[in-house]
């Protein structure tokens, strides 16, 4: 799959990542999808509260793990749906819980654990790679998937 990279960040540390929603934010043209690629634990979460935080979004739900979805309407970017895919087990449950037709909606995206639903993706979207650096540091890439 074409791939290009539109931005990326190195030595980010947790406190660091209001800064880079900001930034983000400026990458992302309107009513966009962003899986965020991560291993547990490396700020996907926090890094989506910036981005929602960026949004004018005043208060954050928390990780939708159990609700898998969350929807936030931002006074300045309208609806962003914030979703959480790691408790989803198969296609069967995946055609049984509508994101599909969701992700149809004219409104932003924030996906943790994408790779559970990545045949019902659209494309393009962008990407958001995390990596965790051997000094608890983290690497961020944002990239826009054809």
């Amino acid at each position: 799959m074409p791939t290009e990279i539109i931005r990326s960040w190195t030595n980010i540390r947790l406190e660091d990542l209001h800064s880079i929603a900001k930034e983000i934010w400026t990458s992302l043209p309107q009513h966009h999808l962003v899986a965020l690629d991560a291993e547990m634990g490396s700020g996907k979460t926090t890094l989506v509260c910036a981005l929602l935080q960026e949004a004018e979004i005043g208060h954050f739900e928390g990780s939708p793990t159990f609700a898998i979805v969350q929807a936030y309407e931002s006074p300045s970017k309208g609806p962003i749906y914030h979703l959480d895919c790691y408790r989803i087990e198969n296609e069967n449950e995946l055609l049984n819980l509508g994101l599909e037709e969701l992700l149809d909606s004219k409104a932003y995206f924030f996906i943790e654990w994408p790779q559970k639903i990545e045949t019902i993706l659209p494309k393009p979207h962008f990407r958001l790679y995390i990596r965790i650096e051997s000094d608890l540091s983290r690497e961020i890439t944002l990239h826009y998937d054809y």
